[in-house]
């Protein structure tokens, strides 16, 4: 296929393997953009024949936007891949057919997300839309810390066939390695948060109430989560997560990650945005300099 696959990386020697040996042969090129990674993703890399750049990690959309206007792409196509995204035989061979018949100008996915070995089939997170495949001349990515996503043009589809995310980093499941993940993540979100409502970013933004599924999640996101009361609406949208979109169904692996990702996660954003805008206030400080005070982040 015409195509070339772009996975950013940091330590994926767990997922890289399982990644790239099913594009392999498939897709015309692989780029692998790394930040330093200290463990074997660039020798599983090589093994691959994947192109190999290093570029110092800010987020994920500085990473994607840095790839797109410094990689040498040739293809007519571009496909956005993660390190723990596995694309079945099937999702590729629908994927050929459609870039053959030139029908879709972006091309969404559906990700069965997999945790402790199970498929997280409730709760929302299926069948979500991912866009993961766009024309190169349309490849760009919204200015976000957080939650970023490549901003899709013309005739836009969904494929019928599903792609994996399964992180093998919890093959044995390391909760340590989720939670710190997702404190991470939840640091991005926070400060976004607060930028955002200040007006000191401007961002590109998919949200729009009356476009696709990805677009109206967004909007909700912005316009009613971030609108409730701090705290009460990680509560709030748990208990919709997990009775309202059945998410119990998932099993106790389900209620670990619902708990987790739904409650303790989205707790997590507003308490750090309840800590920056207290000390703020208490030591009389622009808001700007306790972020960066806090978490080493200039907005």
């Amino acid at each position: 296929m015409d195509i070339s696959a772009i996975i950013l990386t940091l330590d994926e020697e767990a997922n890289l393997d399982a990644s790239m040996s099913v594009l392999s042969g498939v897709v015309k090129d692989i780029f692998v953009v790394d930040s330093f990674s200290s463990d074997k993703t660039l020798q599983i890399a090589a093994s691959y024949g994947a192109k190999v750049y290093q570029n110092k990690f800010i987020n994920q959309a500085q990473q994607l936007k840095w790839a797109f206007e410094n990689l040498p792409i040739r293809t007519k196509w571009i496909m956005r891949v993660d390190a723990d995204e596995r694309w079945t035989p099937e999702a590729l061979a629908e994927l050929g057919v459609v870039l053959e018949k030139d029908s879709a100008d972006s091309v969404y996915v559906k990700m069965r997300i997999f945790f402790m070995d199970r498929w997280m089939r409730h709760g929302g997170h299926y069948p979500n839309h991912y866009l993961r495949v766009f024309r190169t001349d349309n490849a760009k990515i919204e200015n976000r810390m957080m939650d970023e996503h490549v901003i899709p043009y013309g005739r836009t589809m969904v494929l019928k066939k599903d792609i994996i995310e399964y992180n093998l980093k919890d093959r044995n499941f390391s909760i340590s390695n989720f939670i710190t993940k997702h404190n991470q993540f939840s640091t991005r979100e926070a400060v976004e948060a607060i930028a955002i409502r200040h007006g000191y970013v401007k961002i590109d933004s998919v949200a729009d109430i009356g476009g696709g599924r990805t677009e109206r999640k967004r909007y909700i996101k912005e316009n009613v989560y971030y609108r409730l009361p701090l705290f009460l609406r990680a509560f709030l949208y748990f208990f919709y997560r997990y009775f309202f979109q059945l998410g119990f169904l998932d099993g106790r692996e389900g209620f670990v990650f619902h708990f987790l990702q739904g409650l303790w996660y989205r707790f997590l954003i507003d308490v750090k945005i309840f800590e920056i805008m207290r000390k703020a206030e208490k030591e009389r400080k622009d808001i700007r300099l306790v972020v960066k005070e806090l978490h080493g982040i200039e907005i």
